[in-house]
């Protein structure tokens, strides 16, 4: 039976274990600060594709929290690495933001709305007709569909806002096309994580708030999974799971007292 103490790698999901909205959440800096002191390996994932890792380094830090880049890996690095290892150099229509256009252009594809081999979709708050009309002919014309996650909503200040999936529902609707997501709660996500920093499953741990992509994508890359209350599930949801964490707390302050 594995323990905190057995973990040599951390994976971390960000929106409820370290941060609300810009609040960072008691007991996340002192976490991150114990795992540089301790030199442990650990990255801070996020399904959000739209900042590159300088950017949201920048912004983790103007909420009190100080992740270096090389500990950050979003949907949009894990894609890119995800089509390195299908297609390199291919050809790819890109909608999104700085985080995902620069995760693929630094990986050595081509970005181009002239026979892309892919039309990867990400998040970005100005999803426009015009470009998911584009989207929906190319992949009509034989580009294959790529999602960075599947999330249908993100938030906002002013409420939800519509997010990756819901216009992932769009053109699969209009092309009878659905999309390979690479992000959580799809493994693949951890996997390219892992091999980002050289860690083995069973030394490895994730943490996240949400049984339904971190623990039970967690699960099935054969890590262990530690569930925190401080975001979407709460102790009473658990008996709709067919499945549970190896470890419950209520907080990354709970857990820090564990290491």
């Amino acid at each position: 039976m594995r323990t905190p103490r057995d973990i040599e790698c951390w994976l971390t999901d960000k929106d409820g274990v370290l941060v609300h909205e810009d609040i960072p959440i008691p007991g996340a800096a002192d976490m991150i600060q114990r795992w540089v002191d301790t030199s442990q390996r650990f990255l801070v994932l996020t399904n959000d594709s739209s900042m590159t890792p300088r950017d949201l380094s920048a912004r983790l830090e103007r909420s009190g929290l100080t992740v270096p880049e090389e500990n950050l890996w979003t949907s949009a690095l894990a894609t890119a690495a995800f089509l390195q290892r299908q297609k390199p150099g291919a050809r790819v229509f890109a909608i999104g933001e700085a985080g995902l256009t620069t995760a693929l252009h630094q990986a050595g594809f081509i970005l181009t709305s002239t026979e892309p081999d892919y039309v990867v979709l990400g998040e970005t708050r100005t999803y426009s007709f015009e470009s998911i009309t584009q989207a929906i002919r190319l992949i009509v014309g034989g580009a294959k569909f790529i999602t960075t996650n599947p999330d249908a909503t993100g938030p906002s200040a002013q409420g939800l806002l519509p997010a990756t999936g819901a216009a992932a529902a769009m053109i699969t609707a209009a092309t009878q096309r659905k999309p390979y997501v690479v992000g959580k709660p799809n493994p693949m996500m951890f996997r390219s994580a892992m091999n980002k920093i050289e860690a083995h499953a069973e030394t490895t741990a994730m943490i996240g708030d949400r049984m339904d992509t971190d623990i039970v994508a967690g699960m099935e890359a054969g890590l262990f999974t530690v569930l925190v209350l401080t975001g979407i599930t709460g102790r009473k949801d658990l008996d709709r799971f067919p499945y549970r964490p190896d470890l419950i707390v209520e907080s990354v302050a709970e857990l820090r007292d564990m290491l």
